[in-house]
């Protein structure tokens, strides 16, 4: 059993513990809120610019069509960006992050296809490393700014766009956690390269509309802007839902502390109280005895 003074220690120590967590608590919850208006601000922009992208890319096909949107003609060759934080505590906002994206690697090869990973954040290293030692290219790190932000996306676009154009791989995907709620993260994969054609109808207005320069044009000087959007997208919604499963964990860990800081008091009440009965008999064993 423990003595009466590393009970009081481990007391002491857990009620520091306690602390930190409880101001890593309030610390994510206040950026919580600006994380998650920032999403929600770029959303509607990245809606619009699909929109417009869908109204071009109906009118260009074939040979006509930019190369980030016809592709290579070929699938074999898969880059799989995979953006986490550069922080822990986090609870497993990474974790499920790296997650899908080994499922997807693990799929592709066995489809015989070729896998590479372009790393974006430092927490996501280590597993994936561990899982395909042989596979991990481009490691792009953050850590220089507090948040990345646009420059950081316009950054990783052009290195990606770069690599396209060098013939490095056919197929991009990039995973991210997307923000729903402080206590729900999604884990999301999307093709970014080619860029898929987007899912929203063209808005009919029954007016002609004519381009100038042509839809060509505009679609190849539309396309990188179009994916820095999504990078940047990603990047927002996984710094919301870092902040949000941060602030989680950390209340759940400052709850679990003060759980065990009531056990450990009780049990440093009983050693107390035990230690005191004992010293009590053997005072009036001794004095019985004279």
């Amino acid at each position: 059993m423990a003595s009466l003074k590393e009970l009081k220690d481990r007391i002491g120590s857990v009620k520091s513990t306690q602390k930190i967590t409880k101001a890593k608590q309030m610390v994510a919850a206040a950026k919580l809120r600006k994380a998650q208006a920032a999403a929600e601000a770029a959303r509607p922009y990245a809606s619009r610019l699909a929109s417009v992208m869908a109204a071009l890319a109906s009118k260009v096909s074939g040979d006509d069509a930019p190369k980030l949107l016809s592709g290579t003609g070929s699938d074999k060759r898969h880059l799989l960006v995979v953006a986490n934080s550069d922080k822990g505590l986090a609870g497993a906002f990474n974790a499920n992050i790296v997650r899908a994206a080994l499922v997807k690697a693990r799929a592709l090869q066995a489809e015989g296809k070729d896998v590479e990973f372009y790393l974006i954040g430092k927490k996501g290293r280590a597993p994936i490393k561990r899982a395909f030692p042989n596979n991990v290219g481009t490691m792009f790190d953050t850590t220089q700014v507090r948040e990345p932000g646009y420059g950081e996306a316009e950054r990783v676009s052009e290195e990606l766009v770069e690599m396209y154009e060098a013939g490095k791989f056919d197929v991009a995907h990039l995973f991210f956690s997307r923000f729903k709620s402080a206590l729900t993260q999604e884990p999301t994969e999307q093709q970014i390269i080619p860029v898929p054609a987007p899912d929203i109808a063209p808005v009919e207005t029954g007016a002609v509309v004519e381009y100038e320069p042509g839809e060509e044009e505009i679609l190849e000087a539309l396309l990188p802007r179009y994916l820095k959007t999504q990078i940047f997208g990603a990047l927002l919604e996984n710094n919301a839902s870092e902040q949000g499963a941060s602030m989680t964990a950390m209340d759940n860990a400052t709850r679990n502390a003060g759980e065990l800081i009531d056990k450990l008091t009780i049990q440093y009440n009983r050693s107390r109280q035990a230690a005191i009965t004992t010293e009590l008999i053997e005072i009036i064993a001794g004095a019985e005895a004279l």
